[in-house]
């Protein structure tokens, strides 16, 4: 017991003294730089420190991994991109603002999909609001996705810069992933010259610009998202490594379960051997790798929040199929552990232990909170639905803390091109029911022990899908859920209830 008490103390010590912004000798600090970096398509399974086995190199998100904690059940609040890019900004869960499917996403298949908005509100308070009004200089690079003109873009949510956000989804201008780019938002750099590369030195350029101030860097890659364009030099150096894996003649897909109307099966990619997304990864993470010297190199490494994180999982079911999340199931656009587990590595000086792991569930609903309570300021006034894990950062012991078991939810009302059915869920610790919004049908699995969503206990365990099931009407309730609609003269969808 008193070790016990001990731990947690020295746990709120370590939080106390990182959030004041003090020194070792308790002298007052600037508060807290923060730099968040956040992936696009990027699955969990594709860093090398949450998979050994990876074909990618990934040194630098390892090396951020090995300097922080790796959370090993870190989430994104929807399994496509505009959504939870506005969560990360927000606190707030999609469904909440009506924002549950990428902006301009208007698949139609048996039926409708829910309406779904194309723009953040303006009255939303986004973390660079909420920062900037304590002072910091704010800074955006990279995808954007949250509204279609230029009123909606990062300049009009908190950020004094913006390098490359505006309403595109991918690099679909000029020569895409390399100059001229034709972004309305990035000028063009020499011709052949590399966005993620480009979006790094942007990046730090404007930390060494404002190293005598707290500043918010927020930098957001294109990459790993289609068009699958890759550097030559990364592109050979991986055909070879996928020759000899093709020399092996292990198969790289697999039919999945098909849930679309038209009969065709959907297959799932289950080995990594593409070369051109290989040369994706590594060289964004060669431009994460930029950003972690720069901040060694102006001394500010001990005075930043880092952390990085993705949008969504893996592409693994369309559009080249270029990853594989496997031992996880499905990818983008699926509510599967593959469209939805992301790598979450944090890096608090002074706080998180290096090399840590913890397997506290946490949600890109919870950035914001918790980057407020590590910097001292105050949450926005109007209700959020994360909360701050940074209790769980301080731990001493590697297992890392676990904050009070909460349900997560997702909430995804819509065909997505990748193949991933209309559903909700939710999880509550190691138990995650998904429901699907055609039929009504409901999955029931035990995360602990089936990592890879094989075995439905729904049929077991009715007292269980029951309860789980009650959380995820309540919380539909609770936040004015949109659902499929009939099609003209088409027979009604199915209802969780009637609305």
């Amino acid at each position: 017991m008193r070790i016990a008490r001990l731990a947690l103390v020295l746990a709120s010590v370590a939080l106390a003294a990182c959030t004041a912004g003090l020194t070792g000798s308790g002298a007052p600090q600037r508060p807290t730089n923060v730099v968040v970096i956040v992936a696009d398509d990027l699955g969990f399974m594709d860093v090398r420190a949450n998979n050994p086995n990876t074909l990618y190199d990934t040194p630098n998100l390892d090396r951020l991994a090995a300097s922080g904690m790796r959370f090993t059940d870190g989430y994104a609040a929807c399994p496509v991109c505009s959504p939870t890019r506005y969560s990360l900004m927000t606190g707030r869960y999609p469904t909440r603002a009506g924002l549950t499917n990428y902006f301009s996403g208007r698949r139609v298949a048996k039926y409708r999909p829910a309406v779904s908005g194309d723009r953040m509100a303006h009255d939303e308070v986004t973390i660079a609001e909420a920062l900037r009004d304590r002072g910091y200089a704010t800074f955006f690079a990279g995808k954007w996705h949250l509204g279609p003109t230029a009123e909606f873009w990062p300049e009009a949510h908190g950020f004094d810069v913006n390098r490359g956000g505006h309403n595109r989804g991918g690099p679909y201008g000029g020569k895409r992933y390399f100059s001229p780019y034709g972004n309305p938002r990035l000028e063009d750099g020499p011709d052949g010259e590399h966005l993620p590369d480009r979006l790094a030195d942007e990046t730090c350029r404007f930390i060494a610009q404002n190293r005598e101030r707290p500043f918010l860097a927020y930098l957001s890659f294109y990459s790993v998202h289609t068009p699958l364009m890759g550097r030559p030099d990364l592109v050979a150096k991986y055909r070879e490594r996928v020759a000899a894996i093709r020399e092996e003649g292990e198969k790289a897909f697999v039919a999945e379960e098909q849930i679309l109307p038209n009969g065709k099966p959907r297959r799932t990619r289950v080995l990594q051997r593409h070369a051109v997304y290989a040369a994706m990864v590594e060289a964004m993470d060669a431009a994460v790798g930029k950003v972690l010297d720069e901040l060694e190199e102006q001394g500010l490494a001990d005075d930043t929040i880092v952390v990085f994180t993705s949008d969504n999982g893996g592409l693994s079911t369309s559009e080249g199929s270029p990853t594989s999340n496997m031992p996880l199931r499905g990818g983008k656009g699926w509510l599967y552990e593959g469209g939805i587990r992301e790598p979450w590595f944090v890096r608090v000086p002074g706080m998180t232990p290096a090399g840590a792991t913890s397997g506290t569930p946490v949600c890109s609903i919870d950035l914001l909170p918790t980057v407020l309570e590590l910097v001292g300021a105050e949450a926005p006034a109007h209700e959020i639905d994360g909360v701050s894990f940074a209790s769980a950062l301080g731990a001493p012991s590697t297992a890392g803390a676990r904050l009070a078991e909460r349900p997560l939810f997702w909430h995804y009302p819509h065909y997505g091109n990748q193949g991933g059915f209309p559903g909700g869920g939710v999880r509550v610790g190691k138990w995650k029911l998904l429901e699907r919004l055609e039929d009504g049908q409901v999955h029931l699995y035990d995360l602990e022990n089936d990592i890879g969503e094989q075995n439905d206990l729904a049929a077991q365990q009715p007292e269980r899908v029951a309860q789980l099931r009650g959380l995820l009407h309540e919380w539909y309730r609770r936040h004015d859920a949109g659902f499929l609609r009939a099609k003209k003269n088409g027979p009604a969808p199915w209802r969780p209830f009637a609305k």
